[in-house]
C-alpha cells in the first residue's frame, strides 16, 4: 500500500522545510509513503528548499495557474507513481501532520473513498468571527447542494483513494476544495469527515485576499457544479416555482373576473401567461440539460479510459 503526500506550492521558501520535516515516515497499513511537491510557477527558492529536504518528487508548472490546478496535477501524477492514496496538504504546515494517520484510516479500512480533515474552526484564534462565520456558512451551503454531511467543506487537508482521485475532474481554476466535494458526491463516492489539529497561526491565506471575492468565487463554484451534476433539478425547480407563480396569478385573475372585476386585472392575466409560458419552457431547458449531462458522462468515460491506456495500465 503506497501513500503520496501532495503539497501545492506558490512561493513556499519559509514554510516548506517545516512542512516537509513534520510528515510522518511510517504508518500502520502503509508500506510506502513518498512526497510529491507541485511547484505553481513559485519565483522564489521553493524548489531549491523541495531539493534541499529531499521530497520524492517535484512537479513544476510552466507558469502560476491557481491552486486548484496544481492539486489536480498532483492527483494526475501521484496515480501515474502509483499511489494507492493521496493525501493533500498545505505547505505552511497549518494542519498536524500526526493527523494524516487519521485520515488515511477511513480508506485503508475501505469505508471511505474521500476523508476531509475537519479543523476546529471555534477554537482557531488566528480566525476572525466573521471568517468563522463564512466557513461555517460555507460547509452549510455545501452539505444543503451536495447533500453530503461534511463538517469543514474548505480544508485543503484530505486523503483521496486511488479511485476517487483518477475521477475527479477539477474545472473551477479559483479552488478545489467545493468542487471536489460535489463531484465526489455526484459520481458516489463515499465521504467522511475527520477531527484534526492544526498548528500555530502562520501567515494569511492567499486564497482570501478579499472577503467578499472569496464569497463570490465559492458560490459561483457551487451553482456552477449544481448546474454541472442536478442540471434537471435545478432547472426543475426554477421550471415549477415560474408554472406555480403563474398558476397562481391566474386564479387570482379568474377570482376577480367570478366578482365581475376581470376588466381592471388584465394585467394579472398577461403576467400569469408570461410565467406560465416561461415555466414551460425553462422545463424544457431541464430535460436538454439533463441529456447534456448524460453525454458529459459518456465523454468522461471515455476520458477514464484512455488514462487507464495511458498511464494507469496497473489500475484495479
Amino acid at each position: 500500500m503506497k501513500l503520496i503526500i501532495q503539497i501545492p506550492c506558490y512561493n513556499e521558501e519559509d514554510y516548506l522545510a517545516e512542512t516537509v520535516s513534520a510528515l510522518p515516515k511510517s504508518i500502520n497499513g502503509i508500506d510506502e509513503i513518498e512526497t510529491l511537491v507541485i511547484d505553481d510557477g513559485s519565483t522564489d527558492k521553493t524548489v531549491d528548499v523541495a531539493n534541499w529536504v529531499k521530497v520524492d518528487h517535484i512537479v513544476k508548472l510552466n507558469r502560476h495557474q491557481g491552486l486548484a490546478a496544481a492539486f489536480k496535477r498532483g492527483l494526475d501524477e501521484a496515480v501515474k507513481l502509483g499511489a494507492d492514496i493521496i493525501v493533500n496538504t498545505d505547505a505552511d504546515n497549518q494542519y498536524c501532520a500526526d493527523d494524516i494517520e487519521k485520515i488515511v484510516e477511513p480508506i485503508l479500512k475501505g469505508e471511505s473513498d474521500v476523508v476531509i480533515g475537519a479543523r476546529p474552526i471555534d477554537s482557531i484564534k488566528s480566525f476572525s468571527w466573521f471568517k468563522k462565520l463564512l466557513q461555517k456558512f460555507g460547509s452549510a451551503f455545501v452539505r444543503f447542494v451536495s447533500g453530503c454531511d461534511v463538517v469543514d467543506a474548505p480544508s485543503g487537508f484530505r486523503a483521496f483513494s486511488k479511485s476517487s482521485a483518477v475521477n475527479l475532474y477539477i474545472f473551477d481554476k479559483y479552488s478545489y476544495t467545493m468542487e471536489s466535494i460535489l463531484q465526489a458526491k455526484a459520481k458516489n463516492f463515499k465521504i467522511v469527515s475527520v477531527p484534526v489539529r492544526v498548528n500555530d497561526f502562520r501567515r494569511e491565506s492567499r486564497l482570501i485576499k478579499n472577503v467578499f471575492q472569496y464569497i463570490r468565487n465559492s458560490v459561483t463554484t457551487i451553482l456552477r457544479m449544481f448546474l454541472i451534476y442536478k442540471p434537471f433539478k435545478f432547472f426543475g425547480i426554477l421550471a415549477t416555482f415560474l408554472f406555480l407563480a403563474g398558476v397562481f396569478i391566474g386564479l387570482r385573475y379568474l377570482y376577480f373576473m367570478y366578482i365581475g372585476d376581470g376588466a381592471g386585472h388584465v394585467q394579472s392575466l398577461i403576467l400569469s401567461s408570461i410565467f406560465i409560458l416561461s415555466g414551460i419552457q425553462t422545463g424544457i431547458i431541464a430535460f436538454l440539460a439533463d441529456l447534456n449531462g448524460i453525454n458529459r458522462k459518456l465523454l468522461e468515460d471515455i476520458q477514464l479510459r484512455l488514462k487507464f491506456i495511458e498511464n494507469y495500465k496497473d489500475f484495479n
